[in-house]
């Protein structure tokens, strides 16, 4: 299967708007992060447009902010030559879903539930997923569901998974600090994929920065591979 990640993330994690110019597609984030705030280009743009589009950004009280895919190195290059800087670079992770449904689930360690508890968003929030993050998973359209972790009884983290086109990406993974090294980062995943079956989607993905060496290792070890990246350029 062909996959489009760039809609498969605007599809689970979407702006609040969307508009175009030409060739560039400019996403109001409303406070949502970068994947909901940053431009991208798909073809030729003149260098007025590359104004026209940074006016705007400014103008939505946002970052001048592009996302730069691959084959992009020449708009990459165009990009640094303008004043920008490398951001965040990320790779996206994915694997067939029934591959990490392989053995069960231990009993009240992953709840699959929407709307999310109180408690779910006292977590996000801990871990800096604040209401404008949250309102991203808000609007996202359904398929989708908040994870709960628990271990020992006690709440453990918090994640995101929405579906577009036959493919469950999961968000907003975050463990509370004194809950980690206790896997349940994998148990989120796990869960993940049982919800995605269940719902209709054979593929499970997830998104994270390169610079994030524990998310990394954790999705590698499930059996995950890179299938692609980005990085987003940032004018000062």
């Amino acid at each position: 299967m062909i996959v489009n990640w760039p809609a498969v993330v605007d599809g689970t994690w979407p702006a609040a708007s969307v508009k175009r110019i030409g060739n560039i597609t400019l996403r109001e984030g409303q406070g949502g992060g970068s994947r909901v705030s940053a431009a991208s280009i798909e073809g030729n743009v003149s260098d007025e447009q590359i104004a026209d589009a940074e006016k705007i950004m400014l103008d939505m009280g946002q970052r001048r902010l592009f996302q730069v895919r691959p084959g992009q190195d020449a708009l990459d290059a165009r990009l640094a030559a303008l004043g920008y800087d490398v951001l965040d670079p990320v790779n996206i992770y994915a694997c067939a879903a029934g591959l990490l449904t392989d053995k069960p689930i231990p009993r009240v360690t992953v709840f699959t539930l929407w709307e999310p508890l109180a408690i779910m968003r006292e977590i996000w929030a801990a871990g800096g997923i604040g209401p404008a993050r949250q309102a991203v998973m808000d609007r996202a359209s359904a398929p989708k569901a908040g994870l709960l972790s628990r271990y020992n009884d006690k709440p453990g983290g918090a994640a995101f998974v929405a579906i577009h086109e036959g493919v469950a990406m999961v968000h907003a993974v975050e463990i509370l600090p004194h809950q980690r090294k206790q896997g349940l980062g994998q148990w989120m995943m796990r869960g993940a994929a049982f919800w995605a079956l269940d719902n209709g989607a054979d593929t499970l993905s997830v998104i994270c920065t390169k610079a994030n060496e524990g998310a990394n290792a954790l999705y590698r070890s499930l059996g995950m591979e890179v299938v692609g990246a980005y990085h987003y350029r940032l004018k000062p």
